[in-house]
């Protein structure tokens, strides 16, 4: 096989296709052959292949061989001055320059035997759209100085609820919604011009009777009673306990045992504990409790009562009392409408689940509300005067409480009140008659500091007083928790 050109070397990836520098004489010389050998019959071997065409150095090196004539007798070979003009198209297409052909690369400046491509030109940038080249010695950026921030204004204090005036004692309310209606003022529960007329608050018990009590011992069997007493006064309740006191008529302390049994809770518990007043008619249960002023009554707090007011919601609409606990009064100390139906089952089921034991005042018998909250009540307080027509009256509200459909007997305690330091009735006799109906009795004696009227001051009570609430208040939470 003849040689032939060799193939053009395989260049490096990302370097340009380098050809080497052919002379103009020899192009001149190959430019004049003729385009294709003639086709002589009995040739002794075909014309080479474009692939077995001859290296570069051999073709310059050595004359490439004349095709033999029509006798067999080799044709003279041409010298470089009788070359023909023409070449072979075939050759002139390995010697000229393509469309993707670049020129050979320059030698990189400083470095022998290592070139660089030299930019192509339609690969250069045009002129606009060439970024700038930067400065050498670009000039000193300004820097801003830093500035101090504004101090915003301080905001402004909320109005749309007023705080009450520095002499009552009543905590700002919490604002949980727009009223749509004015926010009460706050009322003294006492008029001023009456003040001075109070006197000096007597102790229950007389001096003498002090003296004596200070002497005589306590026994074993007076202390076991009174932690039995304060085991039921502070067993758990679950859910909140409302316990109703009311009675046959006025007049026969029904506010003052509804508020011992409130102060014994409140003072005796931890948990909160709630004395409402259900007795629009001039209730006193505020200033038996010691409230100097109220502000919102349960008429108007069942205005604004929603489902997702919490406790904190709650209190700040309550009259916090001196010695713990907290008050709804039904009215503010005026004449106003009367407590009705929807608006006690509205106060009462949305506050008691608050507090471990809710302590209504009602109103007497056969009043509407006092029958509402001797039905719907978890236990039941009858106050009942220790007198013959006060014994008999208390057993009739008995037998009517027993014919209820849900039976209210055993979750009932009757208190019996002493309004004079001497009675002619036998508390036994009376205790048995109403004991026959299955609900527990419990007596309140006589007390000088609770006859007199205003606050009531746990410090000045008797001592047989103070038993006697704790009794009566445990009574009540223990029929409460436990009475089907």
């Amino acid at each position: 096989m003849s040689a032939g050109l060799p193939p053009a070397p395989a260049s490096l990836p990302g370097e340009a296709t380098v050809r080497p520098a052919v002379p103009e004489s020899l192009l001149a010389s190959l430019k004049s052959l003729p385009d294709q050998a003639p086709e002589t019959p009995g040739a002794p071997e075909p014309a080479p292949s474009p692939a077995e065409t001859p290296s570069l150095p051999d073709a310059l090196t050595k004359s490439p061989a004349a095709a033999p004539d029509a006798a067999g007798t080799p044709a003279p070979q041409p010298t470089p001055e009788s070359a023909p003009d023409a070449a072979p198209r075939s050759v002139l297409a390995s010697f000229a320059p393509g469309p993707h052909d670049t020129p050979a690369p320059a030698e990189a400046p400083g470095v022998s035997g290592r070139t660089v491509d030299a930019p192509q030109p339609e690969d250069a940038v045009p002129a606009e759209f060439a970024a700038p080249l930067p400065p050498e010695n670009p000039p000193p950026v300004p820097v801003p100085a830093p500035q101090a921030l504004p101090v915003p204004p301080p905001p402004a204090p909320y109005t749309t609820h007023p705080a009450p005036p520095a002499t009552a004692n009543v905590p700002a309310v919490r604002p949980s919604a727009e009223l749509a209606f004015p926010s009460p003022e706050s009322v003294l529960t006492v008029d001023p011009r009456l003040a001075p007329a109070a006197g000096k608050p007597l102790h229950g018990d007389s001096v003498a009777r002090r003296t004596g009590r200070s002497i005589r011992r306590i026994t074993s069997s007076d202390a076991e009673e009174g932690a039995r007493l304060l085991r039921d006064l502070q067993q758990p309740t679950g859910i909140g306990r409302l316990v109703a006191v009311t009675s046959i008529r006025g007049g026969v302390g029904k506010t003052t045992a509804a508020a011992l049994v409130a102060r014994s809770l409140q003072m005796h518990r931890r948990d909160p504990v709630l004395a409402l007043e259900a007795d629009a008619a001039l209730g006193t249960l505020a200033v038996r409790l010691g409230a100097e002023s109220v502000r919102w009554s349960c008429v108007e707090l069942a205005r604004i009562l929603t489902p997702r007011m919490d406790l904190l919601d709650i209190t700040g609409y309550l009259v916090p009392l001196p010695n713990g606990g907290w008050l709804l009064p039904a009215s503010r100390g005026r004449v106003g409408p009367p407590l009705d139906v929807p608006t006690y089952r509205t106060v009462t089921l949305a506050l008691r689940r608050h507090f471990a034991v809710t302590v209504a005042d009602c109103e007497t018998l056969p009043g509407e509300v006092a029958r509402t909250a001797m039905d719907t009540a978890h236990a039941r307080i009858v106050v009942a005067p220790m007198t013959l027509e006060g014994v008999g009256g208390t057993r009739v509200v008995l037998d009517w409480l027993a014919g209820l459909p849900k039976s209210a007997l055993p979750s009932t305690v009757v208190a019996l009140t002493s309004g004079a330091p001497d009675q002619n009735l036998d508390l036994s006799a009376a205790e048995a008659h109403l004991r026959e109906t299955g609900v527990g009795v419990v007596h309140l004696p006589y007390d000088r500091h609770l006859a007199a009227g205003g606050p009531i001051q746990p410090e000045l009570l008797a001592e047989s007083t103070r038993r006697a609430a704790v009794r009566l208040a445990a009574e009540a939470v223990q029929r409460a928790v436990w009475a089907p």
